[in-house]
């Protein structure tokens, strides 16, 4: 892959969709204009299922969960994500697979090594240049938001946890990963994020 593929990460409200955005400004600033793409959707296919897992107050089990979500995945690494790399383009997004073992290992208890392979699988092996994983307590990131709550965001607070806990291991597993203070100021954690992503420009 000739691309440059950069992930933002973490719980919801956690400001990553905040330092995607500011990323996206750095690069156009600069002359490079990102692809910018977010999970669940970005294809005709992949807006339907985000419907279906995030709007609608459907009760599923874990594994239908799963497997819609790397049904989405699909459909955008094999007509979005992978010719944009192959082409050499920067592509930032908004959660990509580390939020699959998250989610639906940690948070809904799924094997982490059967979560894995799904991944492998819907992703044809693709992996991020860097993971980008804002942590941030439940409690502070509840209170930031500002719209309705969807369908994942209504789970217990116990769920949420178990997903915080799972992102801070997977920081540690992941190479290519850093994990930052997300109650940080907005300014603060955009200089930081320009720091760990800047070696992969030639600027």
């Amino acid at each position: 892959m000739r691309g440059i593929f950069i992930v933002f990460e973490g719980i919801d409200g956690c400001g990553k969709s905040t330092q995607l955005s500011a990323l996206r400004e750095r690069l156009r600033s600069l002359g490079v204009e990102p692809l910018v793409i977010r999970e669940p959707g970005g294809t005709p296919v992949g807006e339907q299922i985000r419907e279906i897992l995030l709007e609608r107050p459907l009760e599923m089990e874990p594994l239908t969960e799963l497997l819609l979500y790397e049904a989405s995945r699909s459909e955008l690494t094999r007509k979005i994500l992978r010719p944009a790399l192959e082409a050499g383009h920067v592509v930032l997004a908004d959660r990509f697979a580390m939020a699959s073992l998250a989610y639906q290992g940690y948070g809904r208890g799924l094997d982490l090594t059967l979560v894995q392979q799904c991944n492998t699988i819907a992703t044809e092996g693709i992996e991020p240049s860097m993971t980008i994983i804002l942590d941030i307590p439940v409690a502070v990131a509840f209170a930031r938001k500002k719209k309705a709550f969807d369908r994942l965001e209504r789970a217990p607070s116990e769920f949420h946890e178990r997903v915080r806990q799972g992102y801070r291991e997977l920081a540690q597993k992941t190479p290519r990963s850093i994990l930052l203070d997300g109650t940080r100021p907005a300014a603060e954690l955009a200089e930081q994020i320009w720091k760990a992503v800047r070696p992969f420009f030639q600027f």
